[in-house]
């Protein structure tokens, strides 16, 4: 069974949404964190998307995301340990980590959660997502065009600890997140 090496932690990564349903992909190195020869994982408890107004010709940031969305739409975000290129890929899928999406009604400056709801909370040890791969992606889409000198701003941030697993543990999550790619 798994055996927390570190406490708890915290990684994030932003990405810029600036054009219409063009996927962006960011990446977040786990190399420091994940090691084969010593079964070295990564737990994630829980995942948290934020969303601002990034308002690139002053470089400032804000909640007010529908000031950056020239009408309705919807941004949303995935996180994955397998990389899906900029693609969203189906709910089912192994290698997705968490996600989520905000639907913005501009004409009426109202914003509301999707069915995909967030943050994603997993829990320590036993209840964590457990990750050996070197990296994880964030992609996110936002389906509405930006207004000038904007972008939506997708910050995701992750909660996790540094775990000794064993070596059937380790290989079990390895051969499934191998099977995943295929």
């Amino acid at each position: 069974m798994a055996k927390s090496k570190t406490g708890s932690f915290w990684l994030t990564e932003t990405i810029d949404l600036d054009t219409d349903a063009a996927p962006v992909q960011g990446t977040i190195d786990l190399g420091a964190y994940v090691d084969v020869g010593d079964q070295q994982a990564l737990g994630i408890e829980q995942v948290d998307f934020i969303w601002q107004r990034h308002n690139t010709s002053a470089d400032t940031y804000s909640a007010e995301i529908e000031q950056a969305m020239g009408s309705n739409g919807v941004v949303e975000a995935q996180l994955s340990d397998l990389n899906p290129g900029t693609q969203l890929v189906i709910a089912s899928d192994n290698s997705l980590v968490a996600s989520g999406a905000v639907h913005v009604d501009d004409t009426n400056y109202v914003l509301t959660h999707s069915s995909d709801f967030f943050p994603d909370n997993f829990g320590k040890l036993d209840e964590s997502r457990i990750v050996v791969n070197d990296q994880l992606y964030l992609c996110a889409v936002m389906n509405a065009t930006a207004v000038a000198n904007n972008a939506v701003a997708c910050t995701v941030r992750i909660k996790a600890r540094i775990l000794k697993l064993s070596t059937k543990d380790w290989m079990a999550i390895a051969i499934q997140s191998t099977a995943a790619d295929n």
